[in-house]
């Protein structure tokens, strides 16, 4: 079995290697929504000058998706108030329909396997162009902070992604651990933002109304 990495251990050491630099290098940091955003958000901009990528073209309907990008602008407004950091956000254009075309043959999988995994790589993948084409230092994303989502396997897109660009360094991390997630929940409840039932592509999306459909009916 191959041995789990502490990546947790990783980001305090690329940490104490940034504190050297003695400036804030600029990060790119791939955002899904304003929940996850909440603790990343309040760790990372102690160390780096950070903008945020909006690109989830995987979130269906359409509604969901705008919603969740409204809700994380209103936590921004809410940082930037509390902590006096102000971040800015950068878009891609909505086309679910495209962005499904990989996906669907993995339709019936459930969630957690190889059609998240194809996921998460397409977004993390343009978000580090993206980073790599404009000179930030670092990248990463928040969906860490999930405890639906295994950290083991998004560092690993990560590192295998880097590979594809020379300017740009990948930023590893565990934001759930060291009570990160009870901090991540707190902010949430705190800024009283809205929570998703669903990670968010049309197949997630179909099964999370299923089970509720199930929970009426023995209700």
């Amino acid at each position: 079995m191959e041995k789990k990495i502490n990546y947790y251990l990783e980001s305090l050491k690329e940490i104490e290697r940034i504190k050297d630099l003695g400036k804030k290098p600029r990060l790119l940091l791939h955002a899904c929504c304003g929940p996850c955003s909440t603790f990343p958000l309040k760790f990372l901009t102690q160390y780096f000058d950070v903008t945020i990528f909006y690109n989830n073209s995987n979130i269906y309907p359409s509604d969901e998706y705008y919603r969740r990008k409204d809700e994380l602008k209103k936590f921004l407004e809410y940082f930037y108030q509390d902590y006096g950091v102000k971040v800015e956000v950068l878009e891609t254009k909505y086309d679910n329909e495209t962005y499904n075309l990989d996906l669907e043959p993995y339709k019936d999988q459930s969630e957690g396997m190889t059609r998240c995994f194809i996921c998460y790589e397409k977004r993390m993948d343009e978000a580090y162009r993206y980073a790599n084409n404009h000179k930030f230092d670092y990248f990463t994303t928040v969906m860490t902070i999930s405890r639906q989502k295994n950290s083991q396997v998004l560092n690993a897109i990560g590192k295998k992604i880097s590979s594809k660009y020379d300017y740009t360094k990948y930023f590893y991390s565990d934001f759930k651990k060291n009570k990160g997630i009870d901090e991540a929940r707190e902010m949430k409840l705190h800024y009283n933002l809205y929570q998703q039932l669903y990670c968010g592509c049309k197949y997630s999306y179909e099964k999370s109304l299923k089970k509720r459909q199930t929970f009426d009916k023995i209700d």
